[in-house]
């Protein structure tokens, strides 16, 4: 059995697994078995200094909860005061704690913050620490209350502690369990994964000297992640996962066999489910031939309910159990990152969504699991001991009711620590519990806070129980509602539709791909393999003229075509380029090199332009009336230009080649389209599936040629009546020139030119997120994006840090063809970039730069390769023998922004430091460059975050985020000043430099007489 496809109809799967549960369950019991639980907890309420009583005061949905919760994600990992007190007083400082009747502790510190908040925020950073009078005392009083909160959510700092304090609970309650987690931020190199390797191993011989009887599932034991064992922890690297992460998992299960501890393998977000359950059946079968592992029944896995295939992946990791003559623990858990599941399917305009979007259906899915499971637990020599984790009194009472019915069944409850230990004081009553287990995160509060108050945030639906516990006001019947019915629809827009309607019509979002299942990625994978690009033959300069009046007689036809037929003949395109993306895709990847995922990207950006400005045009294009006096009628209606030249550059060459030209063409204007030289082809196709969509052929023209003859040309023909470029600056300055110096009209250039593109981090942000955005920003496309990151800029209190956990993230990377699925950089665009890219890198090195990291080549690469410059480059024949052009991905240390002197077009990052308190002058430096592209901010300050925006001259502003993939509509996107002349291309502003105005006004009463005032009868 193979799990079926990730994105099912919610409703339909909702109602197979109610008809699972059918004749299972009765309510009315569920409830009264539960209502004593709850209205005990309630006359019992929990510590002042419980989770529960924190949610109590300040929820999460409140602007209080959300400041505290916040300032715990990252007050901790600030190492320099300045910066904590103003983190403080940003979060605090927007919340109001003050003046409440109970004074809490935290309600005392926050007041402490609050008074001198405004002081802080107002003034400027430059000002010396010295002058911010009582600031240690406040940072430190908040740090010590975000260290009693820690205590909260992690029962140790190290397994010392957490051993203590579970031994003392275990004086009150013997029957207590653990499952020790050594939790955090996934690996992001080699280091972080041999440091949670060593964690997980030491845990492992530490507690098997534990003394105690029982069999592994009555032992404490571990829970590991399998992204910590491994930075690359994904479908694309699955060959690597079985050389390197394979034999550490191994090797943990050996250790707790022999220690007699259950290992589980914790849950992971279900992009990785498949590959999570292929590692699991394979050690399965492992520990099936070991010796040692003889009797063994302690490994484990968590299943999450939220997920649309949890039933699928239970009865599939059932059969492989048995099929390998195994038994397996199996812990069922409603889900820990919902927000993430939904925000990654509609970011890549998937099908549907992995996940239930109802919470009562998640509850559903839950509870068929388990029932499921109860089904296969019965006997000490079960195939699967279920292990249900939840803090819902409803879910408790009604799992207590399905194993009622399996009488032999041997399972346990679980817990978070920290939760629910109210609600289980009195679910320990109940005789059928024979043990609890609490899931207890363990390790430094400065690195574990941040990934538990993040799953904290993300999912907060998943506690509504515990906040509705607390509240009196929510009676009993409210709380424990069943959840066994069905809503019709999700609970939010498919992913297709998150874009909802634009000018009264439905904008739909591009159609994706999720590149993890096979089913979806294989047939372009398939088709860029078999294709052989065939490069349309360039047009002589002789050509042109005969072209332009073409193509100039017919935009007057052109242009009298209703703009709705117009905008009609682009939504065709739009699903023409859907319904044929795997050639299309295919030609992307060979002649533009570009990786499977960024060709799925770019694709997608084409499609949206071509509905964005559909709908656009219609609503813009339209008369308008406009307001005069009495007897006269006035309109403003807009009209195409004329022959519009659109100039496209190489590495965007699907994307912004289509929004250049449907563009000017539904604005009612003709195109003359030359592409780059080397991504003809691609242009080709798309100028060919307009002329099917519906374009004619004297409206546009495919004008293939070098820049210096038929791109001169165009521009300066007589006949163009507009000009739309996106390049370098200096040949975007040289056709301004041109357009300026010639005869004739004044023609209007839309230029969006390149970057030195820089991000700015501070000691607030998470490094792992940090590391991951500038991966992505700097040496996603090797670098040949307009929005990529050249100039990193890092707080120099947290340099350290982020700097080594980059330079590991380097090694990660897997250069190569970008056929190969797991290619993460590809080559340069051509030998002449591949060039021009090192001859920048020595005037780098030469002007002070010092080489901080350089990746690694692939000893696959190195085969019948020929390297050039140490290593810097290399230059390989593909498996058509055409030339690949390599450039190794690199960072270099510099000292000052003003040493950035051009921007490098390729994988090639320069970092500087700055000093806390120097942010203005930093945002000064970065604006002097003269470029305004793009601009990533890193910071949890919200204040600092939107101080830089306003600071900063430059187009697009990413926070906490990486800087490239702007969305048409959503990011519309282009710079200023050396970054180009604007509109931004995807926003509501662009086709209107591409239009005429024209204004009419009609004298209505020249023959005499006025219809309006003699309808009035008052002449």
């Amino acid at each position: 059995m193979t799990l079926p496809p990730p994105y099912r109809d919610e409703s339909q799967q909702v109602e197979v697994l109610l008809s699972a549960l059918s004749g299972k369950l009765n309510w009315l019991n569920v409830i009264d078995q539960a209502r004593p639980w709850v209205e005990a907890v309630r006359k019992q309420p929990a510590p002042f200094w419980a989770l529960e009583s924190l949610l109590k005061e300040y929820p999460i949905t409140s602007a209080e909860g959300l400041a505290l919760m916040r300032l715990a994600e990252a007050l901790l990992r600030v190492p320099d005061t300045g910066t904590a007190a103003l983190l403080a007083a940003d979060q605090l400082g927007r919340a109001r704690f003050a003046g409440e009747e109970k004074q809490s502790w935290i309600t005392q510190i926050s007041g402490r913050v609050l008074i001198l908040s405004r002081r802080l925020l107002a003034e400027k950073e430059t000002r010396s620490l010295v002058q911010r009078l009582g600031m240690n005392t406040v940072v430190t009083a908040a740090v010590r209350a975000i260290a009693l909160l820690g205590r909260q959510f992690v029962l140790g700092q190290d397994l010392g502690e957490a051993r203590r304090r579970s031994a003392e609970a275990r004086k009150k309650q013997p029957a207590l369990c653990y499952s020790y987690d050594m939790l955090g931020e996934g690996a992001r190199n080699s280091a972080d994964a041999t440091r949670y390797a060593a964690s997980y191993e030491s845990a492992l011989r530490v507690l098997a000297t534990q003394p105690g009887s029982g069999g592994s599932r009555e032992r404490d034991g571990i829970s590991i992640k399998l992204s910590a064992l491994h930075p690359r922890f994904e479908e694309a690297q699955r060959a690597r996962l079985w050389k390197e992460l394979f034999p550490k998992l191994q090797q943990l299960a050996e250790l707790a066999a022999q220690g007699r501890l259950n290992l589980t393998l914790d849950a992971e977000e279900s992009d990785r489910l498949e590959l999570q359950l292929d590692l699991l059946d394979a050690l399965q079968q492992h520990i099936a031939g070991q010796a040692t592992c003889a009797g063994w029944d302690g490994l484990g896995i968590a299943v999450q309910a939220y997920q649309s295939r949890a039933d699928a992946a239970i009865d599939e990791v059932l059969a492989r159990t048995r099929r390998n003559q195994s038994r397996l623990m199996m812990r069922l858990v409603k889900g820990a990152y919902w927000d993430m599941e939904i925000k990654r399917a509609q970011e890549m305009g998937l099908s549907g969504y992995p996940v239930f979007t109802h919470k009562h259906h998640t509850d559903i899915s839950y509870l068929a699991g388990a029932a499921r499971l109860l089904e296969n637990a019965n006997g000490p020599q079960a195939l699967v001991y279920p292990q249900f984790a939840t803090h819902n009194a409803a879910t408790i009472a009604a799992v207590l009711q399905l194993a009622d019915q399996q009488p032999d069944a041997r399972f346990e409850m679980q817990r978070l620590h920290g939760m629910g230990e109210g609600i289980y004081r009195e679910v320990l009553r109940h005789a059928r519990i024979q043990h609890l287990r609490i899931y207890a995160p363990v390790g430094r509060h400065r690195d574990l806070l941040a990934y538990l108050v993040r799953r904290l945030l993300e999912n907060a639906a998943n506690t509504s129980f515990v906040h509705q516990l607390a509240n009196q006001h929510v009676a009993a019947e409210d709380l424990l509602v069943s959840p066994l019915w069905r809503a019709e629809e999700t609970a939010l827009p498919k992913p297709v539709e998150i874009y909802g309607h634009l000018h009264g019509e439905l904008r739909l979002n591009s159609q994706g791909m999720d590149m993890t299942y096979i089913a979806e990625r294989s047939p372009a994978l398939e088709a860029a393999l078999a294709l052989r690009v065939k490069t349309p033959e360039e047009i002589q300069v002789e050509e042109v003229d005969p072209l332009m009046h073409t193509l100039h007689a017919g935009q007057m036809r052109w242009d009298a075509v209703p703009v709705e037929r117009r905008a009609e003949i682009l939504a065709q395109a739009a699903e023409l380029l859907e319904t044929r993306q795997d050639k299309l895709l295919a030609l992307i990847m060979r002649e533009a090199h570009k990786t499977l995922a960024d060709a799925v990207a770019e694709l997608r950006e084409a499609v949206d332009f071509c509905r964005y400005y559909a709908i656009q045009a219609k609503a813009l294009m339209r008369k308008e009336a406009l307001p005069g006096p009495t007897g006269e009628a006035n309109s403003l209606s807009l009209r195409g230009r004329g022959v519009f030249v659109c100039i496209s550059p190489w590495n965007f060459p699907l994307a912004i080649f289509a929004g250049q030209v449907v563009a000017a063409l539904v604005t009612g204007n003709s195109v003359a389209a030359k592409p780059a030289e080397q991504t003809m082809a691609i242009a080709q196709a798309f100028v060919e599936l307009l002329w099917e969509a519906g374009v004619p052929r004297d409206v546009l023209a495919l004008m293939p040629g070098a820049g210096e003859t038929v791109g001169a040309a165009l521009v300066e023909h007589p006949l163009t009546g507009g000009v739309v470029f996106t390049g370098s600056t200096g040949v975007a300055r040289h056709i301004h020139q041109g357009l300026a110096a010639k005869e004739g009209p004044i023609v209007p250039l839309i230029a969006e030119t390149g970057g030195i593109n820089a991000m700015i981090v501070d000691s607030t942000a998470l490094a792992e997120q940090v590391v991951d955005a500038v991966i992505a920003s700097a040496f996603r496309s090797a670098g040949q994006r307009c929005s990529a990151l050249r100039l990193l800029c890092v707080q120099e209190e947290c340099a350290e840090e982020i700097l080594t956990m980059l330079k590991g993230a380097m090694q990660e990377l897997v250069i190569g063809p970008t056929i190969h699925y797991a290619t993460d950089v590809g080559p340069v665009i051509d030998a002449e970039a591949q060039t021009n890219i090192l001859a920048q890198i020595a005037r780098v090195e030469q002007g002070g730069g010092k080489l901080l990291a350089r990746c690694a080549w692939p000893p696959a690469l190195l085969e019948n390769a020929r390297v050039t410059d140490d290593s810097v480059a290399l230059t390989m024949q593909d498996d058509q023998q055409r030339n690949l052009h390599f450039v190794a991905p690199c960072a270099y240390a510099i000292t000052h922004v003003s040493q950035v002197r051009e921007e490098i077009f390729g994988p090639v990052l320069q970092v500087v430091t700055w000093k806390a308190g120097q942010i203005d002058a930093l945002v000064d430096a970065i604006n002097a460059l003269g470029f305004g592209l793009t601009l990533g901010v890193q910071t949890r300050i919200d204040g600092r975050a939107a101080h830089i925006a306003a600071r900063s001259r430059c187009g697009n502003v990413y926070v906490n985020r990486n800087m490239i993939g702007a969305v048409v509509g959503v990011q519309p996107f282009g710079g200023e000043g050396l970054s180009g002349t604007g509109p931004k291309a995807g926003g509501p502003h662009y086709l209107l430099r591409m239009v005429a105005e024209q204004a009419v006004s009609i004298n209505t009463t020249a023959a005499g007489g006025n219809s309006e005032l003699l309808s009035q009868g008052r002449l």
